[in-house]
């Protein structure tokens, strides 16, 4: 049971309206150690089919697509593609799950999603795993974000597909053919005609855009009242977390096992085995 998944859905409600939360289940529900795993701005969360086959050995792994993205369904009201909306959904998951505690992994907005919940009183988090993001999020990042987010244009085929991703996730470091097209699968969509789109909403780019584009967002109020165990993963090359931001999450909030992964930039995919082994060491060690 451990390698196979379930696909799930649930409904939550945001004050523009009802909307569909889809998310993967992997290993054995009667669990009760559950594993969420949130993904990227514009991922899904089948970027988490590796390293959830490796966890469901030991947890039921929880991988949401965000509203906006995947198999979710669109906001009616753009604005409301934020950090607590995404909160608030995932509260209504762990409702649903019936989980009382959870250990969390996010990549990038995962894991600002994932730092929102921990630094509440009485957070479901008792383990938070931060990919490759932070308390600072650099302006230059979100502009190199914002060339692309919101824009791509419609392939002509699959092959053209993953030429796209593979220059817009060129900082994710090293990958084959195989798993480049892994990556591009789940976070594009055929449709009737033959050709492909980017598998989420445009209007994602609305309330990203309309952010200061010349500064950083700063988070160290979340941060600093984090209290759970923590590990911070940064690719070495990252423009978003920036190795000065790391050195100083380490002696602050719940100060966190901080490691780096050599020629990755923004971000770690946790697909390969030395990078999960990581995460597994962290999550399982007392």
């Amino acid at each position: 049971m451990s390698g196979e998944f379930r696909q799930r859905e649930l409904q939550c409600i945001t004050p523009g309206g009802l909307h569909r939360l889809a998310y993967t289940e992997w290993g054995d529900p009667a669990k009760r150690k559950v594993l969420m795993c949130v993904h990227g701005l514009s991922r899904c969360g089948r970027d988490f089919d590796a390293l959830a086959r490796v966890m469901s050995a030991d947890y039921r792994v929880v991988c949401p697509d965000v509203p906006g993205r995947g198999l979710s369904g669109w906001l009616k009201n753009p604005l409301e593609y934020q950090v607590q909306t995404y909160v608030a959904d995932m509260v209504t998951l762990l409702a649903r799950l019936d989980a009382d505690s959870v250990h969390w992994l996010g990549t990038s907005m995962g894991g600002m999603i994932g730092m929102a919940l921990a630094s509440l009183a009485e957070t479901p988090v008792q383990k938070l795993v931060l990919n490759d993001v932070g308390p600072i999020i650099t302006a230059v990042s979100l502009a190199r974000i914002g060339e692309y987010l919101g824009k791509a244009p419609t392939f002509p085929d699959f092959a053209a597909a993953i030429k796209y991703i593979r220059v817009v996730s060129a900082p994710f470091g090293a990958h084959s053919d195989a798993e480049w097209s892994v990556l591009t699968e789940h976070v594009t969509r055929r449709q009737p005609d033959g050709s492909y789109r980017m598998h989420y909403d445009p209007a994602i780019a609305v309330p990203f855009n309309a952010a200061a584009p010349d500064k950083n967002i700063e988070l160290w109020s979340y941060y600093d009242a984090i209290r759970c165990p923590t590990l911070v993963i940064r690719g070495a090359l990252s423009d978003l977390l920036k190795r000065e931001t790391l050195q100083e999450m380490a002696g602050r909030g719940p100060r966190p096992r901080t490691v780096e992964i050599p020629a990755v930039g923004h971000a770690p995919t946790l697909m390969h085995a030395d990078q999960i082994a990581i995460v597994r060491e962290f999550l399982l060690a007392d």
